[in-house]
């Protein structure tokens, strides 16, 4: 009985208690909500610009659609099955990784002792930090005209060098593993200084404190670059490594234009033709779209496999 007039006499306080004034009520609610009303609009981009193709994308795989045709046909899976038993997707799939491995592994660490350079006490800090980006302002088609001439199979100055020190000249363009160093070294040009100063602006923003107290204790600077650099560089390391995996494998304009024809065939053997070169070959030149979504989705799964693993495993590795 004690309770139930406790409780009778608790809701006729709250009746009694007058009501927050309206302005208060309305800043409670603005902190509620804003928030989600900053991040909406990402959200309603990426749905209309990135979600909405790829599930379309994913809705097309299954049909058998011909540029022309009078109406797609439903096929459900028979464009995958296809996909898995084609080897010049397997090839496509192999020199992809190929150029992404000979790319990718190189890029990080320059990128990360270029880094560690431009953190030093340098004359001219500023201009040497402009000048490890300036590759990747340069334009993409000039830089690959570029090292089309320097891997030219004739006249070019890689294979003159070579020749100097006593090895036979290199056909860049018709040897497989050749074509993968030559498009491997323009990626790795473009985006080394790219990647570095990320890299830098997290190594700035190391407190200076700890390098200090580390001098102290008789730290070599070879043991703080490891035991307090890398450790705390984790977070930029996993960003630029996903990142890299990402664009190392969805690679196009690179091995698109080396080729002296500009086509996508990677070559006359398809000794570089990537995924997404053989995507857009399948899509615009065999206008099979209904294949090229396949092609799309497979690759999509691939890339996300190997970022979550290349996330896993450097957040293991760098502690």
């Amino acid at each position: 009985m004690t309770a139930v007039l406790s409780k009778v006499d608790r809701g006729r306080a709250d009746e009694a208690r007058p009501r927050p004034p309206r302005r208060h009520r309305l800043s409670k609610l603005d902190t509620k909500v804003s928030p989600y009303l900053f991040v909406a609009p990402f959200f309603l981009l990426f749905g209309a610009i990135g979600m909405f193709p790829l599930l379309y994308t994913a809705y097309v795989s299954l049909f058998d659609w011909e540029v022309g045709a009078d109406e797609p046909t439903f096929i459900g899976l028979e464009n995958y099955k296809t996909l898995f038993a084609d080897d010049q997707f397997w090839n496509a799939l192999f020199n992809t990784f190929s150029i992404f491995v000979l790319s990718s592994g190189p890029q990080i660490v320059v990128a990360v002792a270029l880094a560690a350079l431009l953190n030093e006490n340098l004359r001219a800090r500023t201009g040497w930090r402009m000048g490890v980006l300036l590759p990747y302002v340069a334009s993409l088609v000039a830089l690959t005209i570029i090292f089309g001439n320097l891997f030219g199979p004739q006249y070019g100055l890689v294979n003159d060098v070579l020749s100097a020190v006593g090895i036979g000249p290199i056909d860049w363009q018709a040897d497989t593993f050749g074509s993968h160093i030559a498009i491997a070294s323009m990626v790795n040009w473009r985006w080394t200084g790219y990647n570095a100063l990320i890299v830098l602006a997290a190594m700035q923003a190391i407190p200076r404190d700890i390098y200090e107290a580390a001098v102290v204790d008789g730290a070599s600077a070879l043991r703080r670059f490891f035991s307090i650099t890398l450790p705390l560089l984790k977070p930029t390391l996993i960003f630029v490594i996903v990142t890299s995996t990402i664009g190392g494998l969805q690679i196009f304009t690179e091995p698109k234009l080396f080729e002296p024809s500009g086509g996508s065939g990677g070559g006359a053997e398809h000794q570089y033709q990537t995924v997404v070169l053989y995507l857009y070959q399948s899509a615009f030149q065999g206008l099979d779209l209904g294949y090229a979504s396949a092609i799309a989705w497979v690759l999509f799964l691939i890339i996300i496999s190997v970022a979550g693993l290349n996330f896993f495993l450097t957040r293991r590795a760098v502690r």
